[in-house]
């Protein structure tokens, strides 16, 4: 992933662990027991790599829209665990992961990437 290499490199020892993840998408589901299947593919992803830690979801009121929200001391790694994962679930498809190379409320930089399935899966 060159597209992070300039972002990510040196911010993980200057802010600690206080990189984000935080992956908004569409969630066409009444039920969240798939919601919850993913998370805990997630949080064994997150934590077979060392990367960080899954902070949980939050869901609209209207179950139409949700976001996931992970820490660790690299987005750039923290993504990198975890992409496959979102690439073979139907309902990531479309979704916008937000890579945050720093403290909340900062200036840190910031990547956008769509997630998309890997149609290979």
């Amino acid at each position: 992933m060159e597209l992070f290499e300039n972002l990510s490199e040196g911010h993980a020892s200057k802010y600690g662990k206080e990189h984000a993840v935080i992956i908004s998408f569409h969630y066409p589901h009444n039920e969240l027991d798939i919601l919850h299947e993913l998370e805990i593919k997630l949080i064994k992803a997150i934590s077979d790599a060392n990367v960080g830690d899954y902070d949980g979801h939050e869901v609209a009121l209207d179950d139409t829209d949700a976001t996931l929200f992970m820490y660790g001391p690299n987005a750039e790694n923290l993504f990198k665990a975890i992409k496959p994962l979102l690439e073979e679930t139907s309902f990531m498809n479309g979704a916008i992961a937000n890579l945050i190379f720093g403290p909340a409320g900062t200036k840190a930089p910031m990547i956008e990437v769509e997630i998309e399935l890997n149609e290979n899966k």
